[in-house]
């Protein structure tokens, strides 16, 4: 839950938000980042997920069909596990900085048992366009704020 910004530092480290490292704890469990499929940011998954997420890919595409390959290999090849330091620091790769665009700042943004990681401006972005879409589902919220 919550959504926190942390600094990157010159190294690509980032401390990851304490309340986040808790649920990691909680469930005994170090953390799985991979690019995510839908936005410009990082996915984040206790360890312990990764066999749910697996089950889905199973339970969803023939296990020797090319799009079970597909998916695998998309999911799988691209997620990194991290452990983080006595201070709760994990290093971003490369890879994961440049498909979220994270410079110097990363939003983490909570999700239950997963979390995101942002470049602050696109989650401003994308965070506006989430809520104005919903508003414009739930009849009379438009008029809420107005008097």
């Amino acid at each position: 839950f919550d959504t926190i910004q942390n600094k990157v530092d010159s190294k690509c480290r980032v401390c990851i938000p304490a309340a986040y490292r808790e649920i990691l704890e909680s469930k005994d469990s170090t953390l799985v980042a991979f690019r995510s499929f839908t936005h410009p940011c990082i996915e984040c998954y206790p360890y312990v997920c990764m066999d749910m997420i697996i089950e889905k890919i199973n339970s969803s595409f023939d296990l020797f069909s090319n799009r079970h390959d597909n998916m695998t290999r998309l999911f799988l090849a691209d997620a990194k596990e991290f452990t983080y330091d006595s201070t709760g620091r994990i290093i971003l790769t490369e890879k994961l900085l440049k498909h979220s665009h994270i410079t110097d700042t990363a939003v983490f943004v909570g999700m239950g048992e997963k979390f995101q990681i942002w470049a602050p401006k696109i989650y401003e972005e994308e965070d506006k366009k989430l809520r104005a879409g919903l508003l414009k589902s739930i009849p009379g919220a438009e008029d809420a704020g107005k008097v």
